[in-house]
């Protein structure tokens, strides 16, 4: 699974910008992965929706192809679109918040994002550091409601999410944590934003994102400081989704209880990441 998962992760990373990986737009079926969070994204393009009785949060709107099928999987599960409160994202590339002004504009929800990158998505991805050059990675830029910062809580009703500064993916790679309880028991879940090195992203003297390189050693310092139970995150293809919700289907142990899986992750991606900071840094680019 681990293998399969990181030869999804290299396609991702070398296709994003080009051409849209299909499973971004193959669609899949909603599903409910752990108390309150259920899984609305397609097959590879996450989106969570985090359910209360005072309305819901929304987290990644992907594509502006995605939100008719994220509105179509959240009725699927018997909510209203229309319910739908706040809307957070991992982070400013176009393939988890293209999706958003038109979100908004369906739902009227709150759209909170992280300080760094919120003039990239009020700039439709063209402020972005890597990527804002080329009109294939812009997107209908959206307006931040709220500017969050390093630890702020989102609240709704009684659920609490909280967001982690986890940078050098974008310069506001976030990833969120909260607590969900099934069968009598309280999980840690964790959502991961991203700690890929995108091809063509410079660890080492670089111009453009001078503090790359600490901001990743930040992102993995967090998230090893990270007590996870239930590990989720921006790609299904991180945390092997595909897999999971067919043992989910099959019943027993919820597979998505995963702690040693999350651990494994953020070790080989760490792993992947002094691996191109060693070559940059030996080739003297």
């Amino acid at each position: 699974m681990l293998l399969r998962s990181l030869l999804l992760t290299f396609v991702f990373v070398c296709g994003l910008f080009a051409q849209d990986d299909p499973e971004w737009t193959t669609p899949h079926a909603p599903f409910r992965v752990v108390g309150n969070v259920y899984y609305v994204g397609s097959k590879d393009l996450a989106s969570y929706l985090i359910t209360t009785p005072q309305g819901h949060i929304l987290l990644n709107s992907n594509l502006e192809s995605s939100v008719p099928q994220i509105k179509k999987s959240v009725e699927a599960l018997g909510f209203k679109f229309s319910d739908v409160k706040i809307l957070l994202i991992s982070h400013a590339h176009r393939d988890h918040c293209a999706g958003s002004k038109l979100l908004k504009q369906s739902t009227g929800a709150k759209y909170m994002v992280m300080d760094r990158d919120a003039a990239v998505v009020e700039s439709g991805g063209k402020a972005d550091f890597q990527y804002g050059k080329s009109s294939s990675n812009w997107y209908p830029a959206t307006k931040v409601d709220r500017v969050l910062h390093d630890a702020d809580e989102v609240r709704l009703g009684a659920v609490v999410l909280v967001a982690h500064l986890t940078p050098g993916h974008t310069k506001g790679c976030t990833t969120w944590t909260m607590k969900a309880s099934e069968g009598g028991k309280v999980y840690n879940v964790v959502i991961v934003g991203s700690p890929n090195v995108n091809p063509g992203y410079r660890l080492v003297k670089s111009t453009v994102y001078p503090t790359m390189a600490q901001d990743y050693e930040l992102t993995f310092r967090t998230l090893k400081s990270l007590p996870c139970d239930v590990f989720l995150g921006a790609h299904g293809s991180y945390f092997g989704m595909e897999e999971k919700f067919s043992r989910r289907k099959a019943g027993g142990v919820n597979p998505f209880v995963d702690p040693e899986g999350y651990k494994s992750y953020v070790v080989e991606r760490e792993q992947a990441f002094r691996k191109d900071l060693a070559t940059q840094s030996g080739g003297g680019s």
